[in-house]
């Protein structure tokens, strides 16, 4: 299974996403409203970036509340990590795991078109290993 099949059915316009000018405070708020842990950073069309929990925790601890009036363009993580409609899931799950992040811009031709957390993709690979058990009962029984 790849990235294309996962995003089947969701829209580029669901994905919430901020400007590159976008303060921390007003990031803040939108992850807070939201109940996310990230949002892809955008300049124009192209991912800049992504700032996530993490990037506030960091910053505080640096800068105290002074970061909070920050553009998110200096303060996101940069470049973004991403992925491309082809990817397959687990090839995903390995990049998520050797890089240490929980989500994924996806991109085709260098424009976003979906956005991805590691909580998807482990549920699109268990829904894959139980469907694989069904068909293999499913085997057994009529063996």
């Amino acid at each position: 299974m790849d990235i294309a099949t996962l995003l089947e059915g969701r829209s580029t316009s669901d994905v919430v996403s901020c400007a590159i000018g976008t303060s921390v405070r007003e990031a803040v708020a939108l992850l807070a409203s939201k109940r996310i842990g990230a949002v892809p950073v955008m300049d124009g069309d192209r991912v800049a970036g992504i700032f996530s929990e993490r990037d506030v925790i960091y910053r505080l601890a640096e800068e105290g509340d002074a970061c909070l009036s920050r553009p998110l363009g200096e303060v996101m993580t940069a470049p973004a990590i991403t992925v491309e409609l082809n990817t397959a899931i687990l090839d995903a799950l390995a990049l998520m795991t050797r890089r240490r992040i929980r989500h994924l811009p996806v991109v085709d031709s260098d424009a976003m078109c979906g956005f991805i957390s590691i909580g998807d993709l482990v549920k699109a690979r268990l829904d894959q290993i139980e469907h694989e058990a069904e068909q293999m009962r499913t085997y057994i029984q009529t063996a």
